[in-house]
This record gives structure tokens, sequence and C-alpha cells, in this order.
């Protein structure tokens, strides 16, 4: 057998492996934000729900979902635990859910974020995302308290808020899943007797099974878009 034989064979052999190799890796996205994504990965939660829709769709060779919300969070807290809860993860998609605590702790905390702020932290986070080769997903923040709009105190500041990362969907060309317009749609459908909580949170914030079927199903469909 020639030395050009052998090469070509070699050759050839390096390209099926790496079809395999390639083939098999899965797709790693990261669910980044607050207690609403904390509790995401719980039973029932929104991340679950989505690990069971891939199941369903028979996507689970393909994709690997990781948790990293933690209670309390803003924006800038995302920033400053960015490398060691995400960047080192080397996730390819990064799937960002903030803003609620950043808008409600005005009122309940004392404290809050500030619209710049608010925008300037946002997008430091996407452009060391996308420097590290992560394809980013953003959401808007839903809901504090589930009346109608502009019948919740916070809902002024919440649209304020959401704009900004509509804003920053446009100017990074990144997919979008818009909860708060889902939300507001849902909760003016179905929120006849217009309740504050109880039709998709438990407590006007988080989360109930209603709320993690519709947030998981938003996300999912966004999330089969990303190339």
């Amino acid at each position: 057998m020639t030395a050009k034989i052998i090469l070509v064979i070699l050759f050839v052999a390096s390209l099926i492996i790496m079809s395999f190799t390639k083939a098999g890796k899965k797709k790693r996205i990261l669910f980044f934000g607050d207690s609403i994504t904390a509790e995401g990965m719980k039973m029932g939660g929104y991340i679950v729900v989505i690990d069971s829709i891939i199941k369903q769709e028979n996507a689970d060779i393909h994709y690997q979902l990781i948790g990293a919300g933690i209670s309390g969070n803003k924006v800038y807290d995302l920033y400053l635990r960015l490398e060691e809860d995400v960047i080192s993860k080397s996730p390819d998609i990064v799937v960002i859910y903030i803003g609620v605590n950043d808008v409600w702790h005005k009122l309940s905390h004392g404290t809050g974020t500030d619209t710049a702020k608010f925008e300037q932290f946002y997008r430091a986070i996407i452009q060391k995302l996308q420097y590290n080769g992560s394809k980013v997903i953003l959401c808007t923040p839903a809901v504090i308290g589930e009346r109608r709009e502009l019948m919740n105190e916070q809902d002024n500041d919440l649209n304020i808020y959401s704009d900004i990362v509509r804003k920053l969907t446009n100017e990074f060309s990144l997919p979008l899943v818009d909860l708060r317009q889902l939300f507001i749609e849902y909760n003016l459908a179905n929120n006849l007797e217009n309740l504050d909580r109880g039709i998709l949170t438990t407590d006007g914030v988080h989360l109930n099974a209603r709320g993690n079927v519709l947030v998981a199903n938003a996300i999912w469909e966004v999330i089969k878009t990303v190339k």
C-alpha cells in the first residue's frame, strides 16, 4: 500500500470520526436569571417542562439544559457572575430572563435598577456572551401583578424595561421571547375577574403550573429557530 493511499484512507477516516463527533455533540442551552429561573429547574418548572417537550419531540439527543438562576438577582448580579456561572460552562445558547427584580425591588426593597444602568449592564452581558461564542435569546420580564394592563402598580415601569429588552434584540439582531406581551394577552382573555394572581403566577410574579407551561412553550419555539 503506497503512502498516498494510506494518507487518503487516514483523511477519510478522520472525516468520518469528525462527523460522528459533531453529530453526537449536544447543544448546551443555559437559562440565566433570577428566582423564576431557579424554580424553573424544580419539578414542574419551565426548564423541566422544556426538557419534557424535547423528549416528546425526540430531540433530547440534540440538547442539554443547564439552569443558572439565583433568587433576588438583578441584571448587575448576572453580570457579576457571568464568568463563573455561564462562560465557564461553554454554552451554545444562553436564554436571559431578567428584569422583574430590577423593577419590583424598587417598591418591595427600596432598591432596584434605574433604566440607564439596566440597559448598560444588559448590553455588556450580551457583548461578553457573543465574544465568547454563545448565541443569545432575550426574554422580556412578564408581570408584577396579573390585573389588566396598567392596573398593577408597576406596569408602567415594567413596560419601559421590556421596551429596553426589545431595543437590545433589535440592536444585536437577537431572537426575542416577548413574555410581557404574551402574559398581557393571556390575562386579558382569561383573567375575567381581574385577579392580581393565580392565573399564570402564584403570587403575581412566580409562575404556577399554567405559567410554567406557557413560558416553556414560548421559549422552546424560539430555541428551535437558533442554528
